[in-house]
């Protein structure tokens, strides 16, 4: 009932106001008045009047009061009953399908989990199972991952990921393929037969496993191989090239490679193996087009970026297809180079002047007992700076456009990207197997980054982003959900222009069966 007011006189005569409203108790009306005989008096009346009026009603009860002891009170935090990394573990979800790795991998479940987790922060197998509940993930067994790791270090499996990156990447007759190689050294004093001392990128001496690493012309990864750490270089590249083109049924493939992956032998056994090629190629001594050149410009600089090309066509006894050598000058690489030269021969000669130790020194000379400066061999080496060598077999692009200079060197320099995906592997994924000392479970720790690399080249190439800041970004977005009361709300920060475009533009990337 609303309340009114009613004016009324005192037994004095004076004249009253009353504030009358009224409860139910049981079954009787019971009306409450009361009055005041001035303005101020008044106002007091009507505030306690809207009071009582409204008590209880600016309360909404969801349930919030405990009675019992050690229960929350009304007063408490409202506790958050999940979190999840929700955008950032969909979205690598998303690139890890689009890849086709779900289906070569058969839905395994866990295979997955260890890949993606390895992106969002590498670490050991088993502090990967905190990775993904801070995700928001449920996470498989210690025992379980334990018993699939053997699965993953299978030939088969990796030829299933690889056939799906090959897949990814479009790969035809003569595509341009990059490989490269790098070690991984372990913290041990002794040898197995597999990790074993060898010549050792970071000059380390402790026993390292030699990887091999295949990818497009992107440096997209296509297949990784792992070799004994003694294992020379120059001899991995053939069976992975070998291998990779077996499992695609590829009849050519272009290889690209730096030139010291390549011996003499080596490029003997790809020429025999009818395989294109476009190698960096040594210069020992100044080229028989350069020094033409220069003794018809006498008086005249190289001018940068110049490129002189010379045919190497095959004689009648060769088992090789024409080679073409192509020379480019860089005046930047020249300067480079030159300034090398100078610090070497000035240690050189402190050295032969018994100022300092002699060390390794090219420019040192050692006849005897006698030490002298290899003038000879510094005057070859000026005359050779600023000069880079580039030799292929092709005998037209694969588009099937006649091959150019241009084409040959950007195919060389395409190698940065490789380059780019070891440093990926190395450091943004941890590919170094610390806590594995069996060879299959070292194989099955590269398989899972080599799949990792993958989804994070993906993942780069979609949105332009590192895959470092992707990951610092986006996992602080994360959707919780608060108990309250009875009630499960749903909350999220909003997302950033820039995140939310990177989002969108993985996502509209079309899904592959699964």
């Amino acid at each position: 009932m609303s309340p009114y007011v009613r004016t009324v006189r005192t037994a004095s005569g004076a004249r009253a106001v009353q504030i009358v409203y009224s409860s139910r108790r049981g079954s009787r009306d019971i009306e409450h008045i009361g009055s005041a005989h001035d303005e101020a008096g008044l106002e007091v009346l009507r505030a306690v009047a809207r009071q009582r009026l409204a008590a209880g009603q600016g309360e909404l009860d969801l349930g919030l009061e405990r009675t019992e002891v050690g229960q929350r009170s009304a007063g408490d935090p409202l506790p958050i009953t999940s979190a999840r990394m929700g955008h950032l573990w969909d979205a690598l979800t998303h690139a890890y399908e689009v890849l086709g790795f779900a289906r070569a991998a058969g839905g395994d479940d866990v295979f997955r989990q260890l890949v993606l987790a390895r992106i969002i922060e590498p670490t050991s197998k088993l502090d990967s199972l905190r990775v993904l509940e801070e995700t928001g993930v449920r996470a498989p067994s210690y025992a379980t991952i334990k018993r699939r790791l053997p699965v993953f270090s299978q030939e088969s499996w990796r030829q299933r990921l690889a056939a799906a990156c090959a897949t990814h990447a479009g790969l035809g007759p003569a595509s341009l393929v990059l490989y490269d190689v790098s070690t991984l050294y372990f913290e041990t004093d002794t040898g197995d037969g597999f990790r074993e001392p060898g010549f050792s990128k970071e000059r380390r001496l402790e026993p390292q496993i030699t990887i091999g690493l295949l990818t497009d012309a992107t440096g997209f990864p296509l297949m990784v191989n792992a070799f004994e750490g003694n294992k020379a270089e120059t001899t991995t590249m053939l069976p992975t090239i070998r291998a990779f083109m077996a499992a695609h049924q590829l009849p050519d493939v272009t290889i690209v490679a730096d030139a010291g992956m390549v011996s003499a032998a080596n490029q003997k056994a790809i020429e025999e193996a009818g395989l294109s090629f476009i190698l960096g190629a040594r210069i020992p001594e100044v080229p028989y087009v350069v020094a033409a050149w220069r003794e018809a410009h006498p008086d005249q600089d190289i001018n940068d970026g110049q490129i002189f090309t010379q045919p190497w066509p095959a004689g009648p006894a060769d088992r090789r297809r024409d080679h073409v050598i192509y020379y480019q000058y860089r005046a930047d690489r020249a300067r480079r180079t030159l300034r090398g030269i100078d610090e070497q021969v000035a240690k050189a000669e402190k050295a032969v002047a018994g100022k300092t130790t002699v060390k390794r020194n090219r420019f040192v000379q050692l006849s005897g007992g006698t030490r002298t400066v290899n003038r000879a061999l510094e005057a070859r080496a000026r005359a050779v700076a600023g000069l880079k060598g580039y030799v292929t077999n092709l005998a037209a692009c694969p588009d099937g456009t006649p091959v150019t200079a241009e084409f040959v060197i950007d195919a060389y320099h395409r190698l940065f990207q490789i380059e780019k995906s070891f440093r990926m592997s190395k450091h943004d994924l941890q590919a170094r197997p610390i806590y594995h000392h069996q060879r299959e479970s070292i194989e099955a720790h590269l398989t899972i980054v080599f799949a990792a690399l993958a989804v994070s080249r993906w993942i780069e190439d979609r949105t332009g982003w590192s895959i470092k800041k992707f990951v610092r970004t986006t996992r602080r977005y994360r959707t919780i959900e608060i108990q309250f009361g009875t009630h499960t709300i749903t909350a999220a920060d909003p997302l950033p222009d820039d995140l939310r475009d990177a989002l969108e533009a993985i996502t509209r990337t079309t899904r592959r069966a699964h």
